[in-house]
Order: C-alpha cells, then sequence, then structure tokens
C-alpha cells in the first residue's frame, strides 16, 4: 500500500486533506482583490475589500492563526498607481 492509499483509507494528524488536493484558495488566483489589477483597487495598497480578502485569507489551512497584514501605506501623492508594467519603479530600473 503507498502513502496516498494510507492517507486516503487512514487520514493523517498532518493534513485535512488526506491524500486530496485542497481547493485553491482565491487569494491565488487572478480574480484576487488582495492586490490591485486593471480594474479594480487592492487590498493591500488601500485596504478595499476588506471583509472578502481576510475570510480567504483567513481559509488558508497551515495550521496556524492567519492574521492579515495591514495594508501598505505606499504614498502616491493622491495618484492611483496603474498596472502591468507602468509602476514607477519600472521607470527606474537599473541599467
Amino acid at each position: 500500500m503507498g502513502l496516498k492509499d494510507l492517507l486516503q483509507t487512514k487520514g493523517s494528524n498532518l493534513t485535512a486533506w488526506d491524500g486530496a488536493t485542497p481547493p485553491t484558495n482565491p487569494l491565488a488566483t487572478k480574480s484576487s482583490k488582495l492586490h490591485a489589477n486593471d480594474e479594480l483597487p487592492g487590498y493591500s495598497l488601500d485596504g478595499s475589500y476588506t471583509m472578502e480578502v481576510t475570510k480567504d485569507y483567513n481559509a488558508y489551512e497551515d495550521g496556524v492563526n492567519n492574521n492579515i497584514p495591514m495594508p501598505g501605506e505606499l504614498d502616491w501623492d493622491g495618484r492611483t498607481p496603474t498596472i502591468l508594467g507602468k509602476w514607477p519603479y519600472n521607470d527606474n530600473l537599473p541599467e
């Protein structure tokens, strides 16, 4: 009997999934509201979508209490950052 068979029949105290593939957490997908995208601001910049992001963040099953970090306090001089290669630091890359 292989390890996967043992997990699926007897289970394990080290995982909630017992050999099955866990579902993908929404924060690990392109639809995540943790970070900004072309249409939406993101939690990491200004705290947008706090309740949804916190719920998804706390859904990670890694054996620890997952307290979501505070959004960054980046100084954008009141501007909304643009996305996809248009971030200000891309204008100052080393040569």
